[in-house]
């Protein structure tokens, strides 16, 4: 590992370039673009992964000189080489590997919607933000299912007493209806247009409030938006590290050997999102605990 106390001149002179408009954004409480200003002195500090083309290049030669040592039976010589083969290849992986740890710490750790509700205040990371998305969801589907209940009955009572209106108003238009029941017909259809009023209004009302339990359709694009790019975001970077690695296991010849079933099996426990039982033992406790752990390591 590089030794990470060095500073180099560059470094400085960023450092100095940057630190006013650090500053300045953490005092017009622009976040995001103080983050961002974080992230490229983070960037400019790490120090570069080697280029793969030359770790290639290391590795052939470390592999010519394998070979040669071989032929002329220096085996002692011939273990040194293949050690610093092992070690390029785990130095690259080591630097990405903490790098993406790293990327994805810093993602989660800022990872932040607009929003003026108090209850999505409180999410610190992706999962929960995830759980909220389901809640808001199933808080709307049931306050739909609810409004729709009510309303539905108040409707077919409509309708029933409609159809039996218009029946007698077809006998009244035909001339067959005596005055008593003409004076009931009167009536009811006084009554009809009473429950009319009363109840058109509350289904106007009740399919207002279908319609406005449908906003949180706004809140949750904007979360499942951000947790879509992040996921792109650590896929593209798997993605790239396991293509090193396999070009590396190309270059020394190292075959993947079959998976033990009970780490396997181990391991089916694991990957499944962060742990929120923080009596396990594999937990961290705070989001400082993970920082201090990646400072330790130089990342």
């Amino acid at each position: 590992m590089s030794d990470i106390t060095h500073v180099s001149d560059e470094f400085v002179g960023l450092l100095k370039e940057q630190a006013s408009i650090l500053l300045e954004h953490v005092d017009t409480g622009n976040i995001e673009a103080a983050v961002g200003v974080l992230a490229q002195l983070q960037q400019a500090r790490t120090p570069d992964l080697p280029d793969e083309a030359d770790v290639m290049e290391a590795l052939r030669i470390k592999a010519f000189d394998l070979y040669n040592n071989i032929a002329d039976g220096d085996h002692q010589s011939a273990l040194k080489d293949l050690q610093e083969m092992q070690n390029v290849r785990d130095k690259g992986l080591y630097q990405e590997v903490g790098r993406l740890t790293r990327a994805l710490h810093s993602a989660i750790t800022n990872f932040q919607i607009d929003t003026k509700t108090e209850t999505s205040s409180e999410i610190t990371d992706a999962t929960d933000r995830l759980d909220y998305v389901v809640q808001l969801t199933e808080n709307a589907a049931n306050k739909t299912l609810d409004l729709v209940e009510e309303s539905l009955p108040i409707a077919d009572n409509l309708k029933q007493e409609a159809a039996e209106l218009k029946k007698e108003w077809e006998r009244l238009v035909q001339r067959d209806m005596t005055p008593d029941e003409f004076r009931a017909l009167y009536w009811r259809l006084d009554d009809y247009f009473k429950s009319l009023d009363t109840d058109s209004n509350k289904l106007s009302a009740n399919m207002t409030d279908i319609l406005l339990a449908q906003d949180f359709q706004d809140l949750t694009g904007q979360v499942i938006n951000k947790v879509t790019s992040l996921v792109k975001e650590v896929e593209a970077s798997l993605v790239d590290l396991v293509y090193m690695a396999s070009q590396v296991e190309a270059i020394t010849g190292i075959a993947t050997s079959g998976e033990d079933p009970a780490k396997a099996a181990d391991m089916n426990m694991k990957g499944h999102g962060p742990q929120v039982d923080k009596e396990k033992e594999d937990v961290m406790a705070s989001q400082d605990d993970v920082d201090d752990l990646l400072s330790s390591l130089g990342f």
